[in-house]
């Protein structure tokens, strides 16, 4: 049984990197100047300042041409409350097809610790002793021919999970208001465990487009 921690990387685009957010500014100023046939603007440098007027204006819809994939490495209970954001595509490790026993995952589950249990609490240990448990149970049903399908029955919201999301920067703003500010209420811990420091890092590379929004210290 392996205990990881939650986490997330950006699979594109690639940061650092000199034309990583230009390629994306310069779509979303393309894309812009079009409603107002201002193309004749465009100059190497325009884009950035372009971005961030129109954040600025709310004109969020040009935003939508720009997008960014990330790898979210969370819980099963986590990954319900990324997949509820509509407009994004999404590819999830099956539970279904992957088949836990096999060798490529050394024969066994890995579990995301829960950042609000102290290790060496007693709450940590019911929850470890569950893991474990479910462990020894889900193996033992491979062992006795019963599918992966099958066996996933009785795997906890704990289990690790990996979730490529690919969205555009409207939808990243909406996902960072509601998953790391919490703009609508407090976001789940263990969500904003990792929209957090995503935010933090994109306002570090992007920050036209997301200095605005105010993440938690």
């Amino acid at each position: 049984m392996k205990i990881v921690e939650a986490g997330y990387e950006i699979l594109n685009p690639v940061f650092p990197g000199t034309d990583a957010k230009d390629q994306i500014y310069q779509m979303i100023e393309r894309a812009g100047r079009t409603c107002y046939k201002s193309e004749n603007a465009i100059t190497p440098e325009s884009a950035a300042a372009f971005v961030q007027k129109i954040v600025k204006n709310h004109h969020e819809a040009m935003l939508e041409h720009g997008s960014m994939t990330v790898r979210f490495i969370v819980d099963r209970g986590v990954s319900h409350e990324l997949v509820r954001h509509r407009l994004a595509s999404f590819a999830q490790e099956s539970t279904r097809y992957c088949n836990y026993a096999n060798g490529k995952f050394d024969g066994e589950l890995t579990f995301i610790r829960p950042l609000f249990f102290r290790v060496g609490s007693t709450e940590y240990f019911w929850w470890h002793d569950l893991c474990h448990h479910s462990e020894e149970l889900y193996l033992a049903m491979i062992a006795a021919g019963r599918t992966p399908q099958e066996a996933r029955s009785i795997l906890p919201n704990s289990l690790k999970t990996e979730v490529i999301m690919t969205a555009n920067m409207r939808e990243w703003r909406h996902f960072f208001r509601l998953r790391a500010a919490g703009e609508t209420g407090a976001p789940h811990p263990q969500m904003a465990e990792v929209a957090v420091p995503l935010l933090k890092e994109c306002q570090e590379y992007m920050p036209e487009l997301f200095g605005d929004i105010k993440a938690p210290d």
